[in-house]
């Protein structure tokens, strides 16, 4: 759809930040699509994508059915009205202290990167109470911390009405943790932001310092024991992403676990994450007891006597154990919200 040019008008606010998971290519097309051309602010979009894709499937939805300019997100950029900026494939999408982007590989956060929890903590920390969030559909809860932040720092937050997702848990997750201002199906999102950037804005929250804090970490600025130490306590759990210590984030909300080189998870992804490395490890048990019963069945035909029914005896050992790995692998645990606690 070509870009009609017509100047932008003001706003008190600063900043759209739009998260979304599973179902969020529509999602996402649906709300910007409702925007004029002359939208006063920048919207930037983090959309969970494998990290070999392009990205450029939403990009080229977005092109053919908004006015807006879109494009993916270069580092550096000054945020201009009108424009919406995606996060690229295999980076992070975060909001810099002098209000320009930055694009970084820093360690994944609920599994992913992009993640939309470090977009919305580092937009938070810069525009305050003169942000607007939007998490649409999606699995787990990535985007419940950051909307957590983004309320901590008097920002408004908006969440997709589960019942009018494609995949409601997301916007659940952030419902049951967050005070949410507004709980919207997609067709009344536009709406509701074009009343929300023409009303005054009260003064400025102080920033909590430990939002500061994450938003840091995922900067880059920050990775050290020190600085996760006033986070919260160390677990006895380790990182699935680096093998290090986890730390369990006593502030915020949904409970949080985070390591000094940066890697993040709610307690969801973690036990996703935990579930997918048991399967891998499984798989690699029965790999070597299947080559070690083979090996053994080999030495076993060039041996007579007492010592070649001690290596077949080995040998049927190892099969019971390979009989056991894949009785475990067929119960398919998959990691999904099931095995949440929560």
């Amino acid at each position: 759809m070509t870009s009609i040019k017509t100047k932008p008008r003001e706003s008190k606010h600063q900043a759209v930040v739009i998260g979304a998971s599973a179902g969020g290519l529509k999602a996402i097309v649906d709300v910007i699509a409702q925007l004029p051309s002359e939208f006063p602010l920048p919207i930037l979009v983090v959309m969970h994508i494998s990290e070999d894709a392009s990205g450029n499937v939403l990009l080229n939805a977005l092109t053919k059915n908004t006015v807006l300019n879109c494009a993916h997100a270069i580092s550096g950029q000054t945020l201009k009205a009108g424009h919406v900026y995606l996060a690229p494939s295999g980076h992070h999408l975060l909001v810099g202290d002098d209000a320009k982007i930055l694009i970084t590989k820093g360690a994944h956060e609920n599994r992913n990167r992009p993640a939309i929890d470090p977009l919305f903590r580092s937009a938070a920390v810069t525009f305050g109470n003169s942000l607007i969030a939007i998490l649409l559909t999606g699995f787990l809860n990535d985007g419940t911390s950051g909307m957590d932040a983004v309320r901590k720092c008097g920002g408004i937050c908006i969440v997709q009405d589960p019942a009018d997702a494609d995949y409601p848990q997301m916007p659940q997750n952030a419902i049951n943790n967050v005070k949410i201002d507004y709980v919207l199906p997609l067709k009344e999102m536009g709406a509701q932001i074009e009343q929300l950037i023409s009303k005054k804005i009260s003064a400025r929250k102080t920033i909590p310092k430990d939002v500061i804090l994450e938003a840091n970490i995922a900067k880059r600025v920050l990775s050290d024991l020190p600085a996760v130490n006033t986070l919260g306590e160390q677990v006895p759990f380790n990182c699935p992403g680096c093998g290090g210590v986890l730390w369990k984030i006593d502030k915020g909300v949904p409970p949080r676990y985070r390591c000094h080189t940066g890697h993040a998870y709610t307690a969801e992804a973690l036990l996703a994450v935990q579930t997918e490395k048991i399967e891998e490890t499984m798989w690699v048990a029965l790999r070597m007891f299947e080559e070690r019963k083979n090996l053994l069945l080999t030495l076993a035909e060039t041996r007579r006597g007492t010592p070649e029914k001690i290596v077949r005896e080995r040998a049927a050992q190892s099969q019971i154990h390979i009989d056991r790995i894949r009785q475990i692998i067929k119960a398919n645990d998959k990691g999904t919200s099931e095995d949440s606690p929560a």
